[in-house]
């Protein structure tokens, strides 16, 4: 498994003020020319985060600047490497909102999907109180077929029920299940028919399921579908 790269070596939380005023040369050898995120308190409440590419020259400009009376304690986090410090910083305004930072964080290409996710709230609760209220008055519809045989699970007459069905396709594996009534249940849907579920789970028009889908005979002993009918 391949180790994920690290992006943060070193930090240096909760220390006072004074100590940035009274021994710059301490700060200096451990924080000149480092890069990373800085955060300034005032009693104990988070005031202000930034970021620099220079944390000792930073947290020097802070003694003197406008934000000068506001904090009274400091952290700094030194980073690995500069990539994402716009981008952590931006997260951190985005979380926490502190009193002194003017500007909101914002993400270079990051997708805004809550127009999308609350489109799909929305539709999933109509859905479910359709589903609590039914129209009584809407006319029941007729099925395809006449032969109520045909509207029943195709793999019920071979009794696979609680079997395990997978399918390798592109790549990935597909796995389903046969429940009790020989229905197919597939990713929350259910299907009468191993072809239909197959269409669906591989996002195809038609699909032969009897060839794409295994069940599990044995454990571990996978067969296609298709040898129940031979």
């Amino acid at each position: 498994m391949k180790k994920s790269s690290q992006l943060v070596s070193q930090h240096l939380e909760n220390v006072s003020r004074k100590v940035l005023e009274d021994y710059q040369d301490v700060i200096r050898d451990y924080a000149r020319q480092r890069q990373g995120v800085y955060a300034l308190y005032r009693n104990g409440r988070l005031y202000y985060v930034g970021l620099a590419t220079n944390l000792r020259n930073r947290m020097s400009q802070h003694l003197n600047d406008k934000h000068k009376e506001s904090w009274d304690s400091f952290s700094l986090y030194f980073t690995i490497g500069d990539h994402h410090l716009k981008e952590l910083e931006a997260l951190i305004l985005r979380i926490v909102e502190p009193k002194g930072n003017k500007q909101k964080g914002a993400f270079a290409r990051s997708e805004d999907i809550r127009r999308r996710f609350r489109r799909d709230v929305k539709l999933r609760a109509l859905k479910g109180v359709s589903d609590l209220f039914p129209d009584k008055d809407r006319a029941p519809q007729e099925p395809k077929s006449a032969d109520k045989e045909e509207r029943k699970p195709i793999l019920a007459k071979y009794k696979l029920f609680n079997r395990n069905l997978r399918a390798d396709y592109k790549g990935m594996v597909l796995m389903a299940k046969v429940r009790q009534d020989g229905s197919i249940r597939y990713r929350g849907k259910t299907f009468n028919s191993p072809s239909v579920a197959a269409a669906v789970a591989c996002k195809r028009r038609s699909c032969n399921g009897w060839t794409l889908w295994k069940y599990e005979r044995a454990p571990g002993d996978w067969v296609l579908l298709d040898t129940l009918r031979k």
